[in-house]
């Protein structure tokens, strides 16, 4: 009995685990799945020619040119503060000819914690995703009030001249 017994809950069993197993499998959890739109994203341009770097904001789907490139973000997504950092930006670059005629440059999602991993390849130009905002940087309020800690040096004609010196 105890063999009949066995062999009749063995296929139940190995399907509840098939079943389980396949479901934990086949849907992530909720934690993964969320992310933050964000209005704003944020880049770093590199001109190859003048080792200049420039940091620049674009809106999404708002088109800003650097140098002979036209980059335009479709998307900007950051994590919670609670999850691991993971910043992802879904952009379109074009490179402007100098006889006026525009090319497709690349079309995709880049990372900003692996700038490497989805490059912008361009003999004279870099561009990287750094971030994403809600809020621009020049729509913030300038705190000149703020205490930074370091003492406060009082402007160059308040310094007071040394003595004179004998010859």
């Amino acid at each position: 009995m105890l063999p009949t017994l066995i062999a009749s809950r063995a296929p139940a069993a190995v399907m509840l685990a098939a079943l389980l197993l396949a479901g934990a499998v086949a849907a992530p959890p909720a934690a993964a799945q969320t992310h933050i739109e964000n209005p704003i994203a944020v880049f770093n341009g590199l001109d190859k020619i003048t080792a200049r770097i420039i940091a620049f904001e674009v809106e999404i789907d708002e088109t800003i040119q650097f140098g002979s490139l036209l980059v335009t973000p479709r998307a900007c997504h950051t994590r919670p503060p609670t999850d691991s950092p993971n910043t992802t930006a879904y952009i379109e670059v074009e490179d402007v000819a100098l006889d006026g005629d525009v090319s497709d440059l690349f079309n995709g999602w880049i990372f900003a914690e692996s700038p490497g991993l989805s490059a912008i390849d361009h003999p004279v130009y870099d561009v990287w995703l750094t971030g994403c905002r809600q809020t621009s940087m020049a729509d913030a309020p300038e705190d000149e009030d703020e205490d930074t800690g370091a003492p406060s040096l009082p402007s160059p004609d308040q310094i007071p001249l040394p003595p004179p010196r004998p010859f």
